[in-house]
């Protein structure tokens, strides 16, 4: 009997069914970033941040909530929008952020991530602000600018008594008021940072923005910003020339009498990365401003809030290798591949225990700066952090983008799709790289400081002279190291090299320092052996590879 074609027609439901999903994780939500950081949580207690135990652990809870990881992609799937005027035509300067970046400021805020070692100074009180920052940053960085900024505008403030007096309550208080209105009216305001101008970059010394004296303490600036981050603050540290040389100010966005400050924003930066952030460039149409410092001792005067940036920078681009790693390593735990779970099958594990160790490393060095930056009144210290953050604000963030990239790799095409947030991890990467003085100007400042103050050399000796006689490698590397550095031949030239080296022989110092066997003896056979530092992924053989991936598995505690 002829089969009616009708009879085998497939039905509406098998059309719209093509295939059952499977084999894709899950998004990784709801896990704690602080207990499932075996790295961070070893550091804290190394540093002298055991203390903070408690309100890390909370606080890790607090940063894996899905609703705090949505905040930061709604945060930088809507830009920030500049409007220059209002309706009827007056000149307003006003950055319009989406309002997820404005509880991201409010939650960092109001955890202190902006003021609590200055509010609340003792030991540790650094370390465990940074492990605190370290784990919100990975959250969104972008809003990060802003906090930072403010942060570290206080020890440059306090160079003014009256400012300081005026102003730090204010900038120290752990509300947020995004507001549009003067300073004199809010109770928490943040602080901007305008330094650098189209015709000198990272040289300072090349500005040619004009601040003439008003006769009351105050002055009149004259000129233009090429990067004027978080334009929305309520003032900004800025670097004009007076009779005297550069010099440094205090820029409030709203004069004292409650008019405007002609500070006006030519256009928003349209960046790579950075995207929930708002980058300016801005015009001074005799904008007030009050001095900070010396006269003439610009320089001087905000190198104090750089070397917080530099350090700021090195917690960012740690928290951001962590979170793209914690993506890899839970990723290649839930997929499996020709047979067996990725986690399981050797090459992937070499290439996700070789990104774990990076983590190590800059989690041992920032966090051991973050103990120096606890105990500046300690000679030792001052030095060890003035080398220290010029050091590590080279090499972990310049080793970010990379990483970021081979983690990302490990997702597959998952991994550049921006709805995965290793692909903002990866557009992310370069920008503590290249803001705050790109790699030349970290290497420069590293040979500057060996030259002005030998001293800062030999108390770095004096720390990687802690391990000497633990690994023949080790000793090696540091021989090596004192070689390039006591030949003055194209010094300058060498300067990278000799920063890697500076690097590296102290990540090295501080694993073997913290005890892990497996960790520390694969840090140094893969960053000091000979053959140099190769591709992700290319430890050589006998390596604990499967220990060092359970540390940073976000699943295991």
């Amino acid at each position: 009997m002829a089969t009616n074609p009708a009879d085998t027609k497939p039905v509406d439901s098998d059309i719209a069914n093509t295939h059952i999903v499977f084999n894709q994780p899950k998004p990784l939500s709801g896990h704690n970033l602080y207990a499932g950081d075996t790295a961070l949580r070893e550091a804290v207690m190394y540093n002298g941040g055991h203390w903070a135990e408690d309100d890390l652990q909370r606080y890790g809870e607090v940063c894996g909530r899905p609703e705090m990881i949505e905040r930061g992609f709604l945060a930088n799937e809507h830009k920030p929008q500049f409007e220059s005027h209002d309706r009827v035509g007056n000149r307003i300067d006003l950055v319009n952020y989406h309002p997820s970046y404005h509880q991201l400021m409010q939650l960092a805020l109001s955890e202190g991530l902006h003021s609590s070692p200055w509010t609340n100074p003792g030991p540790g009180a650094h370390v465990a602000r940074a492990a605190k920052y370290y784990l919100h940053c990975q959250l969104e960085a972008g809003h990060g600018c802003p906090v930072t900024m403010t942060f570290a505008s206080v020890p440059s403030i306090r160079l003014n008594p009256i400012l300081a007096e005026q102003w730090l309550p204010k900038v120290t208080d752990r509300g947020y008021d995004p507001t549009n209105r003067p300073y004199t009216e809010k109770a928490a305001l943040t602080i901007g940072m305008g330094m650098t101008e189209k015709q000198g970059g990272s040289d300072v010394r090349a500005n040619t923005t004009r601040a003439t004296p008003l006769g009351d303490g105050s002055y009149a600036l004259i000129g233009h910003k090429w990067f004027t981050s978080a334009p929305m603050c309520d003032a900004f540290l800025m670097l004009a020339q007076t009779d005297e040389g550069l010099s440094c100010f205090l820029v409030p966005r709203w004069r004292p009498d409650g008019t405007k400050n002609p500070i006006q924003v030519q256009r928003l930066k349209n960046k790579a990365g950075n995207v929930s952030n708002a980058s300016s460039e801005i015009e001074l149409r005799g904008a007030l401003g009050w001095l900070v410092g010396e006269e003439g001792r610009g320089v001087p005067a905000i190198i104090e809030m750089v070397s917080a940036t530099r350090f700021d920078c090195m917690i960012g681009s740690t928290g951001g290798q962590r979170q793209a790693t914690l993506q890899a390593i839970y990723h290649a735990s839930q997929r499996s591949a020709f047979g067996k779970t990725l986690i399981d099958q050797p090459l992937m594990q070499n290439v996700l225990a070789d990104l774990q160790l990076e983590v190590e490393g800059s989690v041992a060095m920032t966090m051991r700066m973050a103990r120096a930056f606890d105990h500046l009144d300690r000679e030792t210290e001052k030095l060890l952090m003035r080398l220290g953050t010029a050091v590590g604000k080279y090499w972990i963030c310049k080793r970010t983008p990379h990483h970021a990239y081979e983690a990302m790799e490990c997702l597959g095409g998952n991994g550049i799709i921006e709805n995965f947030i290793t692909a903002r991890l990866y557009r992310d990467a370069p920008i503590n790289a290249i803001w705050e003085g790109s790699g030349n100007i970290q290497a420069l400042d590293v040979l500057r400081a060996i030259g002005k103050v030998p001293e800062v050399l030999d108390n770095w000796y004096d720390e990687l002279a802690q391990s000497a006689g633990n690994d023949l490698r080790y000793d090696r590397a540091v021989a090596h190291l004192k070689n390039q550095l006591s030949s003055p031949d194209e010094i300058e030239y060498r300067a990278r090299h000799i920063v890697d080296q500076l690097a590296l022989t102290m990540q090295s110092h501080l694993l073997m320092q913290s005890g892990n066997s497996a960790v520390a003896d694969g840090f140094i056979a893969s960053r000091l052996d000979a053959r140099g530092v190769g591709n992700t992924g290319t430890l050589p053989a006998g390596i604990d590879v499967k220990s060092i991936v359970e540390r940073g598995n976000p699943l295991v505690t």
